[in-house]
């Protein structure tokens, strides 16, 4: 039986003047542990990431982050794989930690009221509450809840959008329940809502992931997969990988038939996006394709 792999997924939102500086500080901490993969966001409104590793490395870059006193309340998801859920290491720069796009937002100053797991059912289920699923519409089709609403949006980006056209004066006064993976992205529509003028705006503390480890199956309002941004693609009520499959080109969920369509070629189309890439953009593809399996091959080998 081989290793398994110890995976955390986790985000804060602070007040993060220096982030710049801490690129090079986390490469430092997690490079020597040559099985620590991953993403790391890093802007002034604070950090988001999920890296795969032994439990050991993982702790240690944990505590890294923690401490510094602005972290020092870093939430964590943990799961475990039997493979490597990602082929990398990438600490990235950027604007924000999730892109809304909206100037003044700022969840670490002002939020939506946090609802732990245990106590969404009963929120959910009220008849005055507009439950919104603030994740993008390829997400929602695998899997949601089943009274929530769906904005449409093909990126988080367009949330503000839903807001402006299809949420009303009246709705500002109206309980509003909002829920996605694993919390930031209500996190930060929740803020943006409240600088809106929406009055009572609640968020599922620790997202789907938290619900679906917390929340026994035989009372779960849950219906179908939960979409995750690794190579396990999706995971089960159990959090256990899922079913589906991933067009690395277009970063598209597939059902597990999708792949006999005969524009599936893995790592360089499927049936969403086959004809839509450039020649250059196909060798590009079809190189990305050949370092990832050179990756995974090895830490398959370690």
């Amino acid at each position: 039986m081989g290793m398994s792999y110890q995976i955390a997924a986790f985000y804060h939102f602070a007040d993060f003047p220096d982030y710049k500086d801490w690129q090079a500080k986390l490469y430092a901490v997690m490079k020597p542990h040559n099985m620590m993969r991953g993403t790391i966001l890093l802007a002034d409104e604070g950090i988001n990431g999920t890296v795969c590793g032994d439990k050991k490395a993982v702790q240690i870059l944990l505590n890294f982050i923690r401490q510094d006193e602005r972290f020092r309340a870093l939430a964590v998801k943990y799961s475990e794989s039997e493979n490597h859920s990602f082929s990398r290491l990438k600490v990235r720069l950027k604007k924000e930690i999730v892109s809304l796009g909206q100037d003044g937002v700022n969840p670490a100053r002002d939020t939506g009221m946090h609802v732990a797991p245990e106590k969404w059912n009963a929120l959910i289920s009220r008849d005055d509450v507009l439950v919104i699923d603030t994740r993008n519409i390829y997400e929602v089709e695998i899997g949601t809840f089943s009274n929530a609403t769906h904005p449409q949006t093909t990126n988080f980006r367009q949330f503000p959008d839903y807001v402006q056209q299809a949420l009303s004066d009246d709705d500002k006064n109206r309980p509003i329940a909002m829920f996605c993976t694993g919390g930031i992205r209500c996190e930060k529509a929740s803020a943006y809502m409240k600088q809106q003028g929406f009055q009572e705006v609640y968020q599922l503390d620790g997202g789907i992931l938290q619900y679906l480890e917390n929340v026994p199956k035989e009372e779960s309002l849950w219906q179908g997969e939960c979409f995750v941004f690794d190579q396990r693609v999706t995971v089960d009520h159990d959090l256990q990988e899922g079913n589906h499959l991933q067009c690395y080109a277009c970063r598209m969920p597939l059902k597990p038939d999708e792949a006999e369509h005969p524009h599936y070629q893995k790592g360089l189309s499927c049936h969403h996006c086959y004809g839509t890439k450039s020649e250059k953009k196909q060798q590009g593809l079809l190189m990305r394709e050949k370092q990832i399996a050179l990756a995974r091959e090895r830490v398959s080998r370690l």
